[in-house]
């Protein structure tokens, strides 16, 4: 009972340290979800507007479009996030901003690029997470506009609708009801996802959550800052998934 009870303590001081966690407020919320949710929502509308071109190539008629895109969905879907987020990371810095903002009568950029060199890893961690998002949206949003019956765009195409305007106008509307569920899982995931930037390194005040709880476990030697992170990521992810599970009733509803 001793062992156990010594064993318990020993987590409890670890895990659960009441001073660590109080010493993690409020920068854990003005840092770490700040900028956790900042990133989710760059990557969520790069991903959205990246996937909505996919999509459209997807579904087109002509060759010269449809196969770089399934080849692109496929290539980045089969691809770890992980390895995506580190090849961009560290590419992107060095062959846009280098050698980009070093051209002449560029250099005034390096005043007002708002991360400095060294930041540069902060957006492509961002641009990494868009085009893995994307790729995913893609085949939902694909999936949501080949769900429309094909009578529709007939239809909207004898009325005198172009097909960029039937599209636009009819098809589109309808897919986007139909597959607000996934994308609403997606950004849940996305938000998920963004723990993994912190593998490029980034400044003191642009640290997400787990980047930002890591920092805080080898100043304090404890792991409490882990389980403050995870209750953040848990007080944003659980209303999303709620929310998915609601516009599922609402789908299966409209369904009938």
């Amino acid at each position: 009972m001793q062992i156990a009870a010594s064993g318990m303590e020993a987590i409890k001081n670890e895990f659960f340290s009441f001073e660590v966690f109080k010493s993690m407020f409020p920068e854990v919320l003005l840092e770490g979800a700040r900028n956790t949710i900042i990133f989710t929502t760059i990557a969520f509308i790069g991903g959205m507007i990246f996937g909505l071109f996919l999509a459209l190539c997807r579904t087109s008629k002509l060759k010269i479009l449809r196969w770089p895109s399934a080849t692109f969905i496929d290539l980045i879907r089969g691809l770890p996030l992980l390895l995506v987020i580190v090849i961009i990371g560290f590419a992107t810095p060095t062959l846009v901003k280098d050698s980009y903002l070093s051209l002449p009568g560029f250099g005034w950029m390096n005043d007002v690029w708002p991360f400095g060199r060294d930041g540069a890893k902060y957006i492509p961690g961002c641009f990494a997470l868009s085009l893995v998002a994307g790729a995913y949206m893609a085949e939902t949003i694909r999936a949501g506009i080949e769900s429309i019956p094909k009578g529709q765009m007939e239809a909207a195409r004898s009325l005198g609708l172009s097909h960029a305007q039937a599209m636009r106008k009819i098809i589109l509307p309808q897919a986007f009801r139909v597959i607000v569920g996934p994308l609403t899982n997606e950004l849940a995931l996305l938000f998920k996802d963004t723990s993994l930037i912190s593998v490029l390194g980034v400044e003191v005040g642009g640290r997400e959550l787990t980047k930002f709880a890591r920092d805080f476990v080898n100043r304090e030697a404890n792991s409490t800052p882990l389980i403050v992170a995870g209750i953040c990521y848990l007080l944003i992810t659980i209303p999303l998934l709620q929310l998915v599970a609601y516009f599922e009733r609402r789908s299966k509803v409209g369904s009938r």
